[in-house]
């Protein structure tokens, strides 16, 4: 990426969204950053926002990777350092910028990391060893969008299914993880739902453990009541909220907090 030139800003942020979901997922947070005069980008992933899930088939996760990868290229154009903020899939698709530009990423906000899935064949999982084997019978895997409660934003573009095949593929990404994680050392915030049935608490562990960052400048919060898109359900304004507090601190290179895990 370029040196730091003066006519680029100090901090630029970058949102990504998950698998099968769409930038309106994350979109809570798009204004608010504006407002503080940061520039945002928030890229489409190839085969999300289409008419039909079909959409995905074929596609890979370094499809993905690239398409993050020039997101993260162009708006350093704009700004000298970039704040990710990454949700599920995005998460792990944020470590790996990290880990690639760690003179251009300043840190990140890692929302409901999908590095453990519930999913009993998802890469860790008991049954993952059946997972390929399933997917020469299963050509769809339903992932109807789950919310708390009703209080909720509509979230337009979430699949209800996606292919097996670009299934098999975010195994592949959750796998490359723990050599990635090693690599990164920008500071963490986490937001971990306690009680979400998509993504595993336990990655908030697996995630602190094995990233590079100083335990000082890991930070956990936890949400009590949200369902996996996090920033479109109950406790949405509050993960908003905390997420901006984030990227305010970096704005005046504060530190974040130690790896908390609260009772």
């Amino acid at each position: 990426m370029r040196q730091t030139q003066p006519s680029r800003v100090s901090i630029g942020v970058l949102l990504i969204h998950g698998f099968t979901a769409t930038p309106e997922s994350v979109a809570i947070l798009e204004a608010p950053l504006k407002a503080m005069g940061l520039p945002v980008s928030i890229p489409l992933l190839r085969g999300h926002g289409a008419i039909s899930p079909e959409a995905l088939r074929g596609v890979t996760f370094h499809e993905w990777l690239a398409d993050v990868d020039a997101a993260c290229r162009q708006l350093a154009e704009e700004a000298a350092r970039i704040v990710i903020v990454g949700h599920s899939m995005g998460a792990l698709l944020a470590l790996h910028l990290a880990a690639r530009y760690p003179g251009t990423v300043d840190s990140l906000v890692l929302a409901a990391p999908a590095l453990r899935l519930s999913s009993l064949l998802a890469p860790g999982r008991p049954l993952h060893f059946m997972s390929v084997w399933l997917s020469a019978l299963v050509k769809r895997w339903g992932l109807k969008p789950v919310f708390a409660g009703t209080d909720h934003l509509d979230c337009p573009g979430l699949y209800a299914w996606a292919p097996t095949d670009a299934i098999l593929s975010l195994f592949e990404l959750i796998r490359s993880m723990p050599p990635v994680l090693a690599e990164v050392h920008v500071p963490l915030l986490v937001l971990q739902n306690r009680h979400e049935t998509t993504v595993l608490s336990d990655s908030v562990a697996m995630l602190c453990a094995l990233a590079g960052t100083a335990p000082e400048e890991k930070s956990v919060f936890w949400l009590e009541h949200s369902e996996h898109q996090l920033f479109c359900d109950c406790e949405r304004e509050l993960a908003m909220r905390t997420v901006l507090a984030f990227v305010s601190g970096r704005l005046t290179s504060a530190t974040a907090s130690p790896c908390r895990y609260h009772s």
